[in-house]
């Protein structure tokens, strides 16, 4: 039986997400919470049950932009999503949901982010990879295991004198992150989202900032689940550059895990040729394939919405000259439908 989920299931589904090895952060049921408050999209958070336990789970968005197209998402604004079930009943069962769904819905297309093939009759996205890695429980021994290069920067921002707080507001972590983003040329999200992250996960959501003299340098709010670290937004200020702030910064997530008894550093997802691909390529992570695979439900192929797209060039160099209050005034209308 496929049934959606209601306030009072949504520790038996924490449950069931917390005992599968298969299972992400991006599975636990308090991310229909944040898109609701933070985003107002429609969520879908569908389990099977058997004889009264959860069999499998699937938490799915609807987001619907004029600019970005219609579509149903597992799970939107996440790296990983998808189905997890303990059966192959319970999958076909949940996928047979989804895909009804989306055709009542009227849907461009249906999206599963995957770390592992599940739906191999369906085109996926060959854009994106993850950089995961297992930490020693010894510092010296994670940091000899950075490169040397990428050791020299660490290094440098320590000899510099940088410095680590954690924050509980998201005020310096958000003037940090969206001063990066608009460098980017992307439209920041709302403040309010990582409001709402904050408020919702609690003491799985960290806020770690860089200082140096008082000053601030750079901010990541990295999330926690079982033992892994997500460093998951992170940004930083023009002295970050000079000062190796980001180095410095990743490093510190990596030590304070190791303390926090994390044994895996989830860099998240990065597009192949990028910067990011580049700078965790650089720390000694390899990259691992991610599956986003599609149902073309109304769309005739998968969508190209991703900033190497050659149309969206001049958009973002537009925007990289925008100042940084009108980016951070418009950008999240924009980035509330980037899923």
């Amino acid at each position: 039986m496929i049934k959606l989920l209601e306030p009072a299931d949504c520790q038996r589904w924490d449950n069931y997400v917390n005992a599968s090895d298969a299972a992400s952060f991006f599975h636990l049921s308090a991310w229909r919470q944040v898109m609701q408050q933070a985003f107002s999209h429609k969520t879908y958070y569908y389990f099977a049950e058997q004889d009264g336990q959860i069999t499998g789970i699937l938490p799915l968005v609807h987001i619907n932009s004029l600019l970005f197209g219609n579509a149903l998402i597992s799970n939107a604004f996440c790296v990983y999503g998808g189905i997890v079930a303990s059966n192959d009943q319970a999958f076909a069962a949940l996928q047979n949901q989804a895909q009804q769904l989306a055709r009542e819905l009227g849907v461009d297309y249906l999206e599963m982010r995957n770390r592992q093939q599940q739906h191999p009759d369906w085109p996926h996205k060959q854009l994106y990879v993850t950089f995961r890695k297992t930490l020693d429980s010894d510092h010296e021994k994670n940091m000899a295991a950075i490169p040397r290069k990428q050791r020299a920067m660490v290094r440098a921002g320590i000899k510099a004198g940088l410095s680590s707080v954690v924050d509980e507001s998201v005020e310096r972590f958000y003037r940090a992150y969206s001063e990066s983003v608009r460098n980017l040329g992307t439209p920041v999200f709302p403040k309010r989202y990582f409001e709402v992250l904050k408020q919702v996960f609690a003491e799985q959501c960290e806020i770690l900032i860089i200082e140096h003299e008082g000053r601030l340098v750079a901010g990541v709010m990295s999330f926690y689940f079982k033992d892994e670290v997500l460093p998951y937004y992170g940004g930083g200020t023009d002295l970050a550059r000079d000062l190796k702030g980001n180095d410095f910064m990743y490093w510190e997530v990596m030590r304070r895990a190791v303390d926090r008894g994390c044994k895996v550093f989830d860099y998240g997802r990065s597009k192949e040729g990028t910067g990011s691909y580049r700078f965790k390529k650089h720390w000694g992570f390899e990259p691992e394939p991610l599956f986003y695979e599609i149902d073309l439900v109304k769309a005739q192929q998968i969508p190209d919405i991703n900033p190497l797209n050659p149309k969206y060039q001049l958009f973002i160099a537009a925007w990289k000259r925008l100042p940084l209050p009108v980016s951070q005034l418009v950008g999240p209308w924009l980035a509330k439908d980037l899923g």
